[in-house]
Parts: C-alpha cells; structure tokens; sequence
C-alpha cells in the first residue's frame, strides 16, 4: 500500500478510535496533518491573543517547519497505529 492510501487510511482512523487522545496527542495528530496537507506553517497564528487553542494548534504545527509531507504521513500513519493498539 502506498504512502498517500496508508495516510488515508489512518485520518479515518483516527477519527474512530476507541478512546479520545489527550489534547497533546491531538495537537500532534493536528500538526501532523497539517504539515502532510500543506507543508510549513505561514503567518504568526491568529489574530486574537485570546483565542488559545487556535494558537496552540499553529504553534504545534510551526514547530514542524521543515519536515517534508512524506515524513509528516509516516509519523500520523505511525502515530495512528500507536493509538489503536
């Protein structure tokens, strides 16, 4: 099976997991996602300093800069599995 099915595969998944994941697993799940979908993080966050978990996600997501998107499915993929067994 190849990269991008596996990476498919583990977003759905992820979204049927038997137990919610901490909100730091989450914003791991969160990051790796966007760094597989998008590539690095742009901008400084959310306009609103109030608005913590916008800021969190984009803060976990920019410590990412630089990981390719291949690296960031396998890590999600590998993170996945971790989740379900």
């Amino acid at each position: 099976m190849d990269l991008n099915t596996q990476f498919e595969n583990a977003v759905k998944e992820s979204k049927t997991l038997a137990e919610k994941p901490s909100n730091e697993i989450l914003l791991q799940l969160y990051s790796l996602f966007k760094q597989a979908t998008e590539g690095d993080a742009t901008g400084d966050g959310p306009d609103n300093p109030f608005d913590f978990v916008a800021k969190a996600k984009h803060n976990a997501w920019s410590e990412l800069k630089g990981k390719s998107q291949d690296v960031a499915k396998e890590e999600y993929v590998a993170l996945v599995n971790r989740l379900k067994n």
